[in-house]
């Protein structure tokens, strides 16, 4: 029986990560920023038809970090899916407001993986990152795709607001500077024996 490391478990995408993997069989670790959340949280996968009980632990981010993932969370875990992120109720006064903690939880994770010898991450993304300044496409996006900002119709940043959503925001942005901030994780090797993967996802609309 593995372990899995799902972070936001009391977010929409958390909890049916968390529902998905005990119901695989596998024990489940979730992070939220305050413990006393946890009934909440069981009655959220309770809805999804999932009883862990003692197979579903709680843990909370470090006092240090605004972020869930860090190396007490990620300790004695086969994977890891990173799916917490920021996601603000109104638009931020400045876009570094919502990318800076992204990426930089995102790093957070990677590196505690790497060094709990952390069998696969799933990092979720958005399609922000990889589906602006293309032309119309039937295929696929893949690690191939990037939002491109050379185009005019698409600047390399701005803001959205979602019509069909009050207060939905998002900011577009290139991925170029994420696989050199990922990218930097991998110069250290894993220990023997410990393999590591990465699966990046890029999800467009996650609804109820």
């Amino acid at each position: 029986m593995a372990t899995v490391l799902v972070t936001g478990g009391s977010g929409f995408i958390g909890a049916i990560a968390s529902c998905s993997s005990w119901q695989r069989g596998h024990r489940v670790r979730t992070t939220v920023r305050n413990l006393q959340r946890e009934p909440e949280v069981r009655a959220l996968l309770r809805e999804g038809g999932a009883e862990p009980g003692d197979q579903l632990a709680f843990a909370a981010p470090q006092i240090s970090s605004a972020m869930p993932g860090g190396p007490e969370a990620v300790a004695g875990c086969d994977h890891v899916l990173h799916v917490a992120s920021p996601f603000p109720a109104s638009v931020p006064k400045h876009e570094d407001e919502l990318i800076v903690p992204a990426r930089e939880g995102a790093l957070r994770v990677l590196r505690a993986a790497r060094d709990a010898g952390v069998k696969r991450v799933v990092l979720t993304s958005s399609f922000a990152a990889i589906g602006y300044g293309h032309k119309p496409q039937s295929t696929p996006f893949d690690e191939t795709n990037w939002t491109n900002s050379r185009q005019r119709r698409h600047p390399p940043l701005r803001q959205v607001q979602d019509p069909r959503r009050a207060g939905g925001v998002g900011f577009h942005r290139p991925r170029g500077q994420r696989p050199r901030a990922l990218g930097g994780q991998s110069g250290r090797r894993p220990r023997p024996g410990a393999g590591r993967g990465l699966l990046d996802l890029d999800p467009a609309v996650c609804s109820a």
